[in-house]
């Protein structure tokens, strides 16, 4: 049968998705299974790596029966995943030594603060783009090495390998024959040069990490390996690694400095293209590789990440109890001309770019003896809006590269009242894709470029096609106006917090 077919595994926090795509692009076939969660302590969250493999298999296998075709279909397949989150794998057996340490896990946090107080902030931004922060992978690793028996001897013995989960897949799938990353999930360890591409022994020493545990780094779009016939029941070449987010602006055919995509989520994470240079000393984003072409030079991105955006409509669902589901927001907004003043700062869990303030909490201010639940629902999904834009505005002005337009995908992108808000907010058009699962398209794009099913960005760009675009309505001076409000808000929430701290 001919090889017609490409497969994207998107491996993400709560769940595995994979996507069956044809040589349109066009989803085949497509299947999710739940990842389980583990919180042996209060900070700590882990993954059990075993099931992070069974679950890619599982619904791997799946996607191909719902497109009713079998592996020897596919050119090739591309793994997508979440990034920082940290395995470690006897390099002989390929058996798991610990649970994978989830992004999401502060444990390290006391080490972060370590690190800080020797100094070493500036030296961690200027070369890896990132901040002294136990969200990354360097000081999980760090971590393991020194709290699981005998690890770290054994890794300075070269019997350990490292990765994150795009590299204990491919490890897994190729049957203990390849131990890669690619330079997206490379460049959120923490532990990466962003200028050179390579592993920098300086952080390295700092971290005390061995560099023999270290996988290979590779281009995103590359045929790192090819899948043992044990796998999935065929040898099907490994054409992409690449972090979920660099997928994701991928597949919304960002390829050019200032294109500028936002998916919705729980949190929401904005990410602009920002050309061959990495912007590092803007100070209040991440700077990332963003993904990148076997034989081309490197290409960057921005990244602000929002820690709560949908998760204060589950707020607004679980604990409040005025709505009863995430679709009935829409209609509730509307019901009401504006917020009544009132303003919401989705502060749950602090704040995160452009603000960086964990001692932040969350506020809804304004309330009268008038406010109704139509009011706090609509200031919820305005904060969300505005969010965005803090973001924007703080990667404009750090780059001085203009934002035209926001390609928009996540779940939040069928609430067609929130997408208008956010076109009026930003004043540039919000645009819809007609697939929004990103993660998993951009994936199989990407492997599909290596192979051939594509020549080049320019027939990537033509695969992409609008579901809706709404265009800015609000006046300017109003826009700037509810603006204003929005930042004495969160200029409130941010005191208040430093009152008690």
């Amino acid at each position: 049968m001919a090889a017609t077919h490409l497969l994207g595994i998107d491996q993400g926090t709560t769940g595995t998705t994979a996507l069956v795509l044809d040589g349109d692009a066009r989803i085949a076939g497509r299947a999710y299974a739940e990842l389980p969660q583990h919180y042996p302590r209060p900070g700590w969250v882990e993954h059990d790596p075993a099931d992070i493999y069974a679950t890619s298999i599982e619904v791997a296998s799946a996607a191909l029966a719902d497109a009713g075709i079998d592996s020897s279909s596919l050119a090739a397949l591309g793994i997508t995943n979440q990034r920082e989150t940290t395995l470690v794998w006897d390099r002989a057996t390929g058996e798991p030594l610990a649970n994978a340490i989830v992004w999401q896990d502060r444990r390290t946090a006391p080490l972060c603060a370590q690190l800080r107080a020797r100094g070493l902030e500036p030296l961690v931004r200027e070369r890896t783009g990132l901040l002294l922060d136990a969200y990354f992978s360097g000081t999980k690793l760090a971590w393991l090495l020194d709290n699981v028996d005998g690890l770290r001897r054994r890794a300075e013995a070269g019997e350990v390998a490292f990765g994150t989960v795009d590299s204990w897949l491919l490890y897994r799938l190729t049957g203990g024959r390849a131990h890669a990353t690619d330079v997206t999930n490379a460049s959120r360890t923490m532990m990466f040069d962003l200028r050179t591409l390579q592993w920098d022994e300086e952080l390295l020493s700092q971290l005390g990490v061995p560099p023999a545990v270290l996988p290979e780094v590779h281009p995103s779009s590359a045929v790192h390996a090819t899948t043992d016939r044990s796998a999935l029941g065929a040898e099907i070449p490994v054409a992409a690694l690449v972090g979920d987010q660099q997928a994701a602006l991928f597949a919304q055919g960002c390829f050019a400095p200032g294109q500028t995509k936002t998916t919705y989520g729980t949190g929401s994470f904005v990410l602009m293209h920002a050309g061959n240079q990495p912007f590092v000393e803007q100070g209040r984003m991440v700077s990332t590789v963003a993904a990148t072409i076997q034989g081309a030079g490197p290409e960057y991105a921005l990244e602000g990440s929002i820690f709560v955006t949908g998760s204060a409509v589950q707020w607004l669902r679980d604990e409040l109890r005025i709505i009863s589901s995430a679709a009935e927001t829409e209609g509730i907004a509307r019901s009401v001309p504006d917020t009544g003043d009132v303003w919401f700062v989705p502060a749950l869990a602090g704040l995160g770019a452009p603000y960086w303030d964990p001692h932040a909490r969350g506020m809804l201010i304004g309330i009268t003896r008038g406010t109704s639940r139509a009011h706090i629902v609509r200031a919820v999904l305005e904060s969300i809006a505005f969010a965005t834009r803090d973001v924007v505005d703080a990667m404009q002005a750090g780059t001085g590269i203009v934002v035209g337009e926001l390609r928009a995908d996540g779940g939040a992108v069928a609430n067609s009242f929130l997408m208008q808000y956010q076109a009026d907010i930003l004043g540039v058009p919000v645009d819809v894709p007609a697939q929004i699962e990103s993660t998993a398209i951009g994936a199989g794009l990407l492997a599909g470029l290596t192979v051939g099913a594509w020549s080049n960005l320019d027939e990537i760009s033509r695969v992409r096609t609008t579901a809706a675009r709404y265009e800015p309505m609000m006046a300017a001076d109003e826009r700037d106006a509810r603006y204003r409000r929005w930042s004495e808000a969160v200029s409130r929430a941010r005191e208040w917090a430093s009152d008690r701290t």
